[in-house]
């Protein structure tokens, strides 16, 4: 599964920070890292549509 994905379903609400880290098999101490990633927060909609028009 995309990690911008289940990042993005955290920061919607739609799961919770164990959730999340548990899917994406980290501890939660460390959701905080890929919380300030800048490659992982941006939204994966406009990342796709952004590889589409490129290529």
């Amino acid at each position: 599964m995309d990690k911008r994905k289940v990042i993005t379903a955290y920061k919607r609400g739609f799961i919770t920070v164990q959730e999340c880290a548990q899917i994406l098999g980290i501890d939660t101490t460390q959701m905080k890292g890929l919380m300030n990633d800048p490659n992982l927060n941006m939204d994966p909609q406009l990342l796709r549509n952004q590889h589409s028009a490129n290529g």
